[in-house]
């Protein structure tokens, strides 16, 4: 089974600008060996195992609240048999469309 996750873990309350604890949400993301794609709202990662994907959300929620006392999580998951690259894959299935 493929898993891909969409997910923002915003914390809410400290100031306007938030790239900062982002960013330390994203490294815990980027050094978990999973596929990943950071865009402008969120980070897509993909993985195989659905356990190890929650454990990598849980572990980069936690590092947001170290600082935080308030943090908002926005949580996407599409779960699908028998496919994998599934990122990249998604995005080529779209643009082969409008050409």
């Amino acid at each position: 089974m493929s898993y891909l996750a969409f997910v923002s873990i915003t914390p809410i309350g400290k100031k306007e600008s938030v790239s900062e604890e982002v960013a330390k949400a994203f490294k815990i993301i980027q050094k978990s060996g999973l596929e990943f794609q950071l865009t402008a709202m969120g980070t897509i990662i993909e993985s195989e195992n659905i356990d190890q994907l929650f454990q990598v959300i849980k572990n980069a929620i936690s590092e947001v609240e170290k600082e935080n006392n308030r943090v908002s999580v926005l949580l996407k998951i599409d779960c699908r048999k028998g496919k994998s690259n599934r990122i990249q894959e998604k995005v080529d299935s779209v643009l082969k469309k409008i050409q």
